[in-house]
């Protein structure tokens, strides 16, 4: 009998890209079997592209260059052997590789108002589906933007830009054999932001005014120039230019000032698509010129045979200008007369005094100088020899490790023995491992502290520590010990610490934060990761690890922001714990559209209105539908918790003036009203009546006493004056009485009060800081009484 063939290698199914080279191959016993090759059931012969091979028991089908025709079920079959496979063709979808580098590496740049359009033509295996995101959001059709798409292009259209279009976007093409996505930059450029405020006034003097603001918080995609400043006296309609700033600077001082005039100041940031909107300040006076107090008394830091050197602190008041400088005197203890130590004032607050005589001891003082003159000089420093200083400071007492754990070792220490007069003015603390003799110092520390924690050891590291004291005459001598980090924490795997604080829904307002925090546990520190919906999360998102706790952060939430949030523990090993929880987004509704009335049935009315905008968004939004019988009469609630857009009011009296309103409502609130504007009326047989003359009374020409012109807050400087008024009317002629914080001032000296006509004023003569407070008018006469109240600032001297 003859041998059976057999196979001893059988065909394997091939993916091929289109256009790549593709091999079909079997192994079969005999090397004298021929063989034949089908597709699709159709015996094959000769087909474009394709070429049969056969070298000795091997049978070959070779595609030089893959296409859809290609694409189907192939069988070889040889004697007794048969065996198929199939070929698939992918054709994912392609964009120009030229196109694709610049569309990707270089961004797109509009102005605000232009228009932007970006087209993107592309092949592969239709139907392709094309799609536009932003900010991972898909992109639909607007107002302003389009997306449009044909078999072998897609383009996204704004019809004109604003900032808000800036950001990153992606194009998503996809067919069944792949998806290909291109990453796109917009960038949109405009005037900047106005300056943010407010206006800070850092000086207000009789001299100069020094303003300060932030740069804005979007320079319109193009760098900030420089700022103009602009000022306006008040009483005046007229800006005058002060002058510009570059962009590093963010504060303008002028001179161009007059005492106890007052001004508006405002500022505009500059790009070079144009100028901002202005930021503008509040009312800003210039105060009249006043000396600066007295400073504390100086100290003295140290001293030599022929030296002495002193520091002293900026006066608490500072008068009306800043301080130009100082001026130092000196005298020896025991004399009268006040010797000046330098011929101009010294800018600096301290000083070295020279030329002193050894051993004598002597006395300082200091007065601060500025525009309106020198000030109250100070008190006299404590008397201090010219002489050398004697010893170094002793060794620190009690230096021991009082407590460590694996990575770090805390040290206390208590001051050393006084030595002459040698006072410690801080510590130096050094470090070595036991297998060195090098010293590296860790700290130096004020004369404050007595302990320091020494961190980023080993476990159970053993090291020497040192400890010295730092005085003028320099280091005293260190005081040693040998020191050993405590062992390594545990190993804990990571768990989440979910209790009754940690809830797995939220609902939030649009525009407050979301703010979680999530205990843990786990050592080493386990790595925590975030997730919405199962993606990262956006880049608004700010997440932080610290103290066992994982938190989440975004600042103002969107509605964008609900969705399924997750957070991960993970230990470096594949363990992993997850906890997930529900955010959702509301707000309070919008309003109703436009209220129809109709009066469907005879002696009702039908009141239906447009949907709130917030019906898309809101599961839960209902209506409250209200009536009043007047314009000025009360709302009276007809029908709530309405879910369609229809209410029927069946009590309408004839001849009566009804008007309507409607509210959408949710779990945070109503939202606005919508109202009718002109009235509902059902008219009715009109009766007949008769009049009846009243006699005439006269007219009560009293009128209760009412403000005409109230009262308005005011924020002066300290020892300026102060003018408050206002304006009454009222018959007979209202009396009127000031108060302070409910205290009556009709008698006090320090207050200055007239009424002319109605128009009362009071004066207050040289603020001081006991002047700050709220102050009341009360205007009364036999008809009645009447308030008005305003609130004193008091802002100190500059």
């Amino acid at each position: 009998s003859v041998p059976r063939c057999y196979l001893n290698k059988q065909l394997a199914t091939v993916r091929v890209l289109k256009g790549e080279p593709a091999e079909l191959s079997c192994t079969v016993s005999k090397d004298s079997v021929t063989g034949t090759w089908f597709k699709d059931g159709l015996k094959l012969t000769s087909m474009d592209g394709v070429v049969f091979e056969k070298k000795g028991f091997v049978h070959k089908l070779i595609i030089n260059k893959a296409a859809d025709i290609h694409a189907g079920k192939y069988r070889f079959e040889g004697g007794d052997v048969k065996t198929e496979a199939s070929i698939f063709v992918e054709d994912p979808p392609q964009v120009d590789k030229v196109l694709l580098k610049n569309l990707t590496s270089v961004p797109t740049v509009a102005k605000a108002g232009e228009g932007v359009k970006v087209q993107i033509p592309f092949e592969g295996r239709g139907p392709i589906r094309a799609t536009w995101l932003k900010d991972r959001m898909e992109l639909g059709d607007d107002t302003r933007i389009r997306v449009d798409k044909t078999d072998t292009c897609t383009t996204l259209s704004i019809s004109s830009c604003d900032r808000r279009d800036c950001g990153d976007y992606k194009v998503r093409l996809k067919n069944d054999s792949g998806v290909l996505e291109i990453n796109l930059k917009l960038v949109v450029i405009d005037k900047p932001q106005p300056p943010a405020g407010p206006i800070k006034i850092v000086e207000s003097s009789a001299n100069n005014i020094t303003i300060q603001w932030k740069p804005p918080k979007d320079d319109g995609g193009k760098p900030v120039q420089r700022y103009l400043v602009e000022r306006q006296q008040v009483g005046r309609n007229d800006w005058e230019t002060l002058g510009e700033t570059p962009r590093s600077c963010t504060s303008f001082t002028t001179s161009k000032v007059e005492e106890e005039m007052s001004y508006y100041f405002r500022v505009r940031a500059v790009n070079a698509e144009g100028a901002s909107d202005a930021l503008e300040s509040g009312e800003v006076t210039a105060a009249a010129k006043a000396s600066p107090g007295a400073p504390d008394r100086p100290e003295v830091i140290s001293a030599s045979r022929d030296t002495i050197t002193i520091s002293w602190k900026a006066p608490r008041k500072t008068g009306t200008s800043q301080i130009m400088g100082y001026i130092v005197q000196k005298r020896k203890k025991g004399t009268v007369t006040w010797l000046p130590v330098t011929n101009v004032p010294v800018k600096d607050k301290k000083l070295k005094v020279t030329s002193l005589k050894k051993g004598v001891q002597y006395e300082f003082r200091v007065a601060a100088v500025n525009a309106a003159g020198t000030g109250q000089p100070s008190e006299p420093s404590e008397p201090a020899f010219a002489q050398d200083p004697t010893k170094s400071p002793g060794q620190v007492q009690d230096l021991k490790v009082s407590s460590s754990d694996s990575t770090s070792v805390t040290l206390t220490w208590n001051k050393p023995e006084v030595q002459d007069g040698n006072d410690v003015k801080g510590y130096e603390v050094e470090m070595r491992p036991c297998n060195s003799l090098s010293w590296t110092k860790c700290f130096t520390l004020p004369a404050e502290s007595t302990s320091c924690r020494v961190q980023g050891l080993q476990a159970r590291e053993k090291l020497f520590l040192r400890v010295r004291a730092l005085s003028d005459s320099g280091p005293g001598e260190a005081s040693e010990l040998q020191a050993c980090a405590g062992a390594a924490a545990p190993v804990v795997s990571p768990r989440l610490l979910i209790d009754d604080t940690v809830k797995n829904f939220l609902v939030i307002k649009a525009g407050d934060p979301i703010r979680v925090k999530i205990p843990f546990e786990g050592s080493p520190e386990p790595v925590v990761s975030w997730l919405k919906d199962g993606l990262p999360l956006p880049s608004r998102a700010a997440v932080s690890t610290e103290d066992g706790s994982a938190q989440l952060l975004l600042r103002a939430a969107e509605f964008s922001d609900s969705g399924t949030y997750t957070v991960q523990l993970g230990d470096g090993l594949g363990k992993r714990e997850t906890f997930s929880f529900q955010v959702q987004i509301t707000d309070i509704p919008q309003p109703p559209g436009a209220i129809r009335l109709e009066e469907n049935v005879p002696g009702t009315v039908t009141v239906t209105w447009e949907p709130s905008a917030s019906e898309q968004w809101e599961k839960s939004l209902h209506y409250t539908v209200l009536k009043r019988e007047s314009q000025k009469g009360l709302w009276h609630v007809l029908g709530d918790l309405i879910y369609n857009n229809k209410f029927t009011f069946t009590r309408v009296v004839p001849g009566r003036d009804y008007y309507f309103r409607v509210m959408a409502k949710n779990d945070l609130g109503a939202s606005d009203p919508s109202e009718t504007v002109q009235p509902w009326r059902i008219r009715k047989t009109k009766a007949e009546f008769l009049v009846k003359a009243q006699r005439y009374r006269g007219v009560n020409q009293n009128q209760p006493p009412r403000f005409l012109v109230p009262l308005k807050p005011h924020v002066v400087v300290m020892g300026s004056e102060c003018h408050m008024s206002c304006a009454v009317g009222g018959h007979p002629a209202p009396k009127i009485t000031w108060y302070k914080d409910s205290r009556d001032l009709s008698r006090d000296p320090n207050y200055f009060c007239t009424n002319d006509f109605g128009v009362c004023s009071l004066v207050v003569l040289g603020v001081t800081k006991q002047d700050e407070g709220e102050y009341m008018v009360e205007a009364s006469n036999e008809v009645g009484r009447a308030f008005s109240k305003a609130f004193l600032a008091i802002k100190g001297e500059s």
